[in-house]
C-alpha cells in the first residue's frame, strides 16, 4: 500500500491545500501537565473533524521549564487515545530516534498500524531535551549521528520485506528474522525540524518535513527550497510540509495580532487571515498549540472548529482532485 491509500495521509495532505490539527495537551501545559480532561477534548477535536491530534516523545520531567508534553509516554498514550477515537490521524511530533532502539520503534509502530489501520502519522527528531539523554545515558552531542543510523534501520524495517542490517543496534539477518507483523499500511515517516541533518537529507528520506514556526517570509523561503530539493531528490512525489503554530485565540474576534513566543495572540478573523498566508506558500498541515492560551482549551476548539475549520476542512479522499 503506498502513502496515496494511506487514509489518515489523504485526510491530511494535498498539494496547494492545508488542514489543521491540534498538539496534546490541549490544556494548558505546566511542569505536572492537566491530562484529566484530554481525552474529552481529543473526542471534541475529531467531532469537529479536525484531521490529526499530535503527541510529543518526552521521558523526563524537566522541573527547570513549564514544558513537559502530556506526560504520558507517546506510544501508550497513542494507543489509548486510538482505542477511544475513531478515524482522526495520530501523529508523533516526535519519536526521538536516538534515545529509542530503531528496532523497537518499528514493532510499536507496526503494531500501531495493524491495530489501527491507516491512522499512524510517524514524526521522529534527533531530540532537544538534554535531560532526556543524562537519564538514557546517551550522548546529545552524538545525537545527529544516532538519528541517521537508526532512521535508516527503521525506514528498512518498516519498508523491506526482509532486510539485512549490520549496525550498532545489532544485527538482523534476513535470511533467518524479519519484523513481524508487517505494517497494514504504508508509515508515513517525516523528520521534525533538521534532525541534525541537512535539508538535502530531509528532502531525499522524508515522506514529508515537520518544522516549527517561522516567521512566515523565512517560512515561505525554507518551503521553496525544500519543494525544490524535494523534485530533484525524488521526481513527481509529493512530499507535504507540517508545521506547529502557538496561538492565544482572543474572545474579541477583531483582535489584531500580538506576538507570542512561537505565534500569535489574536482574534479568529486575523487567524483566518493568517491560515490562507501559511498555505499559499506551501504548509499542508497546521497544528495549533495552546501552551500560551489563557482560555479555556474548550471554549477555543469550540470556536476553532465552528468558525475557521471550514475555511481548512479536512480532505474526503473519495472527493480527492
Amino acid at each position: 500500500m503506498s502513502l496515496l491509500e494511506h487514509r489518515a495521509y489523504q485526510r491530511m495532505y494535498q498539494k496547494n491545500k492545508m488542514t489543521l490539527g491540534f498538539v496534546l495537551p490541549t490544556a494548558k501545559m505546566s511542569k505536572m501537565p492537566i491530562m484529566e480532561n484530554q481525552l474529552n477534548l481529543a473526542r471534541k477535536i475529531e467531532d469537529f473533524g479536525f484531521s490529526a491530534l499530535w503527541l510529543r516523545d518526552v521521558t523526563m520531567q524537566n522541573l527547570m521549564i513549564d514544558d513537559n508534553g502530556q506526560m504520558y509516554d507517546i506510544w501508550i498514550y497513542l494507543t489509548y487515545l486510538a482505542a477511544q477515537t475513531k478515524q482522526i490521524a495520530l501523529g508523533t511530533a516526535s519519536v526521538v530516534l536516538p534515545l529509542r532502539h530503531p528496532v523497537r520503534v518499528a514493532k510499536e509502530a507496526v503494531s500501531i498500524d495493524r491495530l489501527f489501520p491507516e491512522r499512524l502519522i510517524m514524526g521522529v527528531a534527533s531530540g532537544d531535551r538534554e535531560k532526556d539523554f543524562f537519564a538514557l545515558g546517551v550522548s546529545k552531542e552524538k545525537s545527529g549521528v544516532l538519528f541517521n543510523k537508526n532512521y535508516d534501520t527503521l525506514d528498512r524495517l518498516l519498508h523491506e520485506n526482509s532486510p539485512t542490517i549490520h549496525s550498532g543496534s545489532g544485527v538482523i539477518d534476513g535470511r533467518e528474522m524479519r519484523m513481524f507483523p508487517k505494517p497494514y499500511s504504508s508509515i508515513p515517516i517525516m523528520p521534525t525540524g533538521f534532525s541534525s541533518q541537512s535539508i538535502e537529507w530531509i528532502a531525499e528520506h522524508g515522506d514529508g518535513w515537520i518544522q516549527y514556526p517561522r516567521d512566515i517570509k523565512q517560512q515561505a523561503r525554507l518551503v521553496q527550497d525544500y519543494r525544490g530539493l524535494a523534485d530533484v531528490k525524488a521526481p513527481g512525489v509529493f512530499k507535504p510540509f507540517t508545521q506547529t503554530l502557538f496561538i492565544d485565540l482572543s474572545e474579541n474576534p477583531d483582535k489584531q495580532p500580538m506576538k507570542i513566543p512561537l505565534g500569535f495572540h489574536l482574534g479568529r478573523n486575523y487567524l483566518i487571515e493568517l491560515l490562507h498566508e501559511f498555505q499559499a506558500i506551501g504548509v499542508n498541515h497546521l497544528a495549533f498549540v495552546l501552551y500560551f492560551a489563557q482560555r479555556p482549551a474548550e471554549d477555543i476548539i469550540q470556536e476553532l472548529g465552528e468558525y475557521v475549520l471550514p475555511y481548512f476542512p479536512t480532505h474526503n479522499p473519495a472527493e480527492k482532485e
